[in-house]
């Protein structure tokens, strides 16, 4: 995965003001040969009913949204990202069982007592048995130049 370290302060950020709750939201982007390159975020909230510390749901209402915003803007939906709080920044158990999406990037944060940490990507197999790591790979934040 492809990212800008600015992008990346703001899943943390994102993390951090939803404590203790997992926050959760959409990767935007474009996908190729070298695997996806996001270059925006779509934050939503975390609708599950329960649990909120320790599970997240994304609304189809939601997703549909975040699909709009990545067409307006020319890019996809290329992966999602969420938090765990107090937890470490691997795939739980329920993480896999609700994964549907091979070829997508899941960005989890680690936020333990209020201050984000490890921040890990993953993609799901083919055969949506298990996730592998994913490389980070930060992208120079662009920088305008005054031609004058």
């Amino acid at each position: 995965m492809k990212i800008k370290a600015t992008l990346l302060d703001q899943i943390r950020k994102h993390g951090e003001a939803t404590y203790p709750e997992e926050c959760c939201g959409l990767l935007l982007g474009r996908s190729g040969p070298d695997g996806n390159h996001v270059l925006a975020l779509y934050p939503v909230e975390n609708r599950h009913a329960e649990q909120r510390e320790r599970r997240y749901t994304i609304a189809p209402s939601d997703y549909l949204a975040a699909e709009r915003a990545a067409r307006q803007q020319g890019l996809d939906v290329v992966g999602f990202y969420h938090s765990h709080p107090d937890h470490p920044a691997r795939p739980s158990a329920t993480d896999l069982a609700e994964a549907t999406f091979p070829g997508y990037t899941y960005v989890i944060v680690a936020v333990h007592q209020g201050r984000a940490g490890e921040l890990t990507a993953w993609h799901l197999t083919p055969d949506r048995t298990r996730f592998e790591p994913e490389a980070i790979e930060i992208e120079p934040e662009t920088t305008s130049v005054d031609q004058t």
